[in-house]
């Protein structure tokens, strides 16, 4: 904890001007690590969602029987390179913070020795990662036989004036290479793998994975495709829209479904959930193949405003699995009649994530997303987004609903730890405060906050 904080601390002397290193002949253009502002940015997400996941796992760690010692170094390392893949510049770089950061979270997700939903759930997250792994060294390599080089701001260059007989390598090595960033990112048709992985991992790593574990995947995606694949975009652009539209419709079509399953768990429609919300964060990475403005501020404004509100959700998921293991939507109900402020927070996170107020935050976001897909001339992915926009409002509503049902016999009421109370209250905070001045997420992402 205390570590996380310092770390956090220690970004903010480098607010000020770019600073690069392990760079080519003494060129300032050409790094391994750049920490800019979007560097910079990313690693506060990441830094501050590893803090509020370490609040959430002081307390399941005991509850759940983890070995605390194994827990702690296994967060801390994927944490660590998931700080890393920001200010990678280079591909070698890149595919070494993403190992760093996927390898650990395999473990994470095991947690529970013993557990064979636990056990299940770890490999097909690691069978997917290896396999998503494979994918994008397989794509490094043809782009690296392609231009010679791993620098991203040189194969840029490079890539702009391939040979014709290199062409095909070059459009392979780009597909492959974005192909292996969308199992990362949790994008249809390469998402199988997160129902069944959040519902089986220890509730801090499913948080975990929700939010951090989406942010490598979509700066990975970001860094590829905008500085490293400018000259493909009529190669990347409509695949990235497709992928898109596809993660939305899937993702919400899926969590409208869950009620008729009888594993109708939070927690896997908080899965479902996080694939339609990932199909929102692909929206202006596809617009910034078809617009000369940045459209990549979108992308991180809503990943700020997603990373709060999943987590305030799922820190009262971990308070309600206290005393109903099983985590069903149906657990929720009269919960406002035990825990009126932590069904309250709930509340207002679900409306956040269905853009609705007085989650303010949540629709500005939508709003800038959808004014991307717009200012970029994809106007029909943003009709599939205010459909699927439509689409979710149903299971958010239904879920919200719930929380203020009249309970089922006497409501239990028991101590709440002190880390989920502190989880719940910071999350809840940030989500008030940023519907207040929405605005100063998108300037932060920007770097227009002081503007």
């Amino acid at each position: 904890m205390a570590g996380l904080a310092a770390a956090i601390l220690t970004l903010l002397p480098l607010r000020q001007g770019d600073r690069s290193t392990f760079c080519l002949n003494s060129d300032a253009d050409v790094c391994s690590y750049t920490a800019d502002h979007f560097t910079l940015v990313i690693q506060f997400l990441v830094l501050g969602g590893a803090l509020l996941t370490a609040l959430l796992s002081m307390t399941e760690t005991v509850k759940d029987k983890l070995p605390a010692g194994e827990f702690w170094f296994l967060l801390m390392s994927s944490a660590a390179g998931a700080a890393l893949l920001p200010a990678a510049r280079d591909l070698a770089t890149l595919v070494v913070a993403l190992e760093v950061a996927s390898l650990p979270a395999f473990a994470l997700v095991g947690m529970k020795r013993g557990d064979r939903l636990s056990s299940e759930a770890a490999l097909k997250f690691f069978l997917s990662s290896v396999t998503a792994t494979a994918v994008t060294l397989l794509g490094v390599s043809f782009v690296y036989a392609t231009t010679g080089t791993l620098h991203l701001t040189e194969i840029a260059v490079h890539l702009g004036d391939v040979p014709a007989q290199l062409d095909t390598l070059a459009k392979t090595g780009v597909a492959l290479t974005l192909i292996g960033f969308a199992f990362k990112t949790a994008a249809v048709p390469f998402h199988f793998w997160v129902p069944d992985t959040y519902a089986g991992a220890p509730l801090p790593v499913a948080a975990y994975l929700s939010v951090i574990g989406k942010t490598v995947g979509f700066t990975g995606l970001i860094l590829v495709t905008v500085v490293a694949f400018p000259s493909y975009a009529d190669v990347w652009g409509p695949a990235v829209a497709v992928l898109a539209a596809l993660t939305m419709t899937v993702g919400n079509v899926a969590a409208l479904r869950q009620p008729a399953t009888r594993a109708y768990s939070a927690v896997r429609l908080l899965a479902w959930s996080s694939v339609g919300q990932a199909g929102y964060l692909l929206v202006p990475i596809a617009a910034a193949a078809y617009s000369s403005d940045d459209q990549i501020g979108s992308t991180v404004a809503y990943a700020l405003m997603y990373a709060v509100v999943n987590l305030g959700a799922f820190a009262v998921a971990a308070l309600v699995a206290r005393t109903h293991p099983l985590n069903r939507i149906t657990d929720y109900r009269g919960l406002y009649a035990a825990r009126p402020l932590a069904a309250l927070a709930l509340g207002f996170f679900l409306l956040c994530l269905a853009g609705l107020p007085p989650g303010i935050i949540g629709l500005f976001a939508k709003v800038t997303v959808f004014s991307a897909a717009v200012d970029a001339g994809l106007g029909w992915l943003a009709v599939v987004m205010a459909a699927n926009v439509v689409i979710a409002l149903y299971y958010y509503l239904q879920w919200t609903a719930v929380l203020f049902r009249a309970p089922e016999g006497e409501p239990s009421r028991h101590a709440v730890p002190v880390p989920i109370t502190a989880a719940i209250a910071l999350t809840a905070v940030a989500g008030i405060a940023l519907s207040g001045v929405p605005q100063l997420a998108l300037r932060f992402a920007t770097g227009n906050l002081f503007q």
